[in-house]
């Protein structure tokens, strides 16, 4: 057995026949060395088990499909291999319900941002609806988010007041995988710790890096019971998001260098 023969046998037995494919062996064709170390940042989690099988892969779901990466070869992968370690199709879908919020940070970051430049320019106090007690309607709208979602946190308090349209509208789409109810009368398909893990999953992920988000959502995994090995263990599966640009470009590398 060669030595590439070995280490494509590595990768089969630590990351699992149905992660193989072509642009794998593009990669250890081209970087034997960076294959085998891209195996041991595979396997490293994979061996641990803080978080089961099912729940990588859904923390996996959440990283590749997110909106700021959207890499559809690792979103076909790991769906594939979530519904082989038992996922069904609602946790699955919920994943994805969960992951499309990820376009709400535009308004909890600029809602904050907006507050202050209307402050500097002395218009904040004299706005109608910014900074005053909420009336009925926003209460209930607050109270009903609360509810649903778990939680109430600061930065919603100025956009609820300012929009309460939309507000009710993102609060709508945001409950969606929260109010479910399946055939045994039970909310969704995810318990909550893992709905909250995945709100990590792509908070964290280098193309996105929502620090207000990931500090809320590990808060609150750790107020479902979560550990912070879980929540670490969500970090290393994101971080993995760099081996994409390998799997990637060295098949196109491969095939162009080989053609001259």
């Amino acid at each position: 057995m060669t030595n590439k023969d070995s280490l494509e046998a590595k990768f089969i037995s630590e990351v699992g026949r149905d992660a193989w494919d072509s642009n794998w062996k593009s990669v250890l064709n081209l970087s034997p060395e960076l294959f085998d170390a891209s195996i041991n940042l595979l396997a490293a989690p994979r061996r641990k088990k803080h978080l089961s099988p099912k729940v990588q892969q859904l923390v996996s779901i959440a990283v590749d499909s997110a909106a700021t990466h959207l890499y559809l070869p690792g979103v076909k992968q790991h769906i594939a291999q979530a519904l082989k370690e038992g996922a069904t199709q609602m946790e699955i879908m919920e994943v994805i319900e969960l992951t499309s919020t990820l376009g709400i940070h535009a308004c909890n970051i600029g809602v904050p941002l907006l507050v202050d430049v209307m402050k500097e320019a002395g218009i904040y106090d004299s706005h109608p609806v910014a900074g005053k007690p909420l009336d009925a309607h926003r209460e209930q709208l607050k109270a009903e988010f609360t509810k649903n979602r778990g939680y109430w946190h600061q930065f919603w308090e100025d956009f609820l007041a300012m929009d309460p349209e939309f507000f009710e509208a993102y609060l709508g789409f945001s409950s969606v995988p929260w109010s479910r109810v399946n055939d045994q009368n039970k909310v969704g398909g995810l318990e909550p710790k893992v709905k909250e893990l995945i709100y990590c999953a792509f908070d964290v992920a280098a193309t996105h890096l929502y620090v207000p988000g990931l500090r809320l959502h590990m808060k609150n995994v750790l107020g479902y019971g979560g550990t912070p090995e879980e929540i670490l263990e969500v970090f290393e599966i994101a971080s993995q998001l760099s081996l994409h640009t390998a799997h990637s470009a060295a098949p196109i590398l491969e095939q162009l260098a080989g053609a001259k």
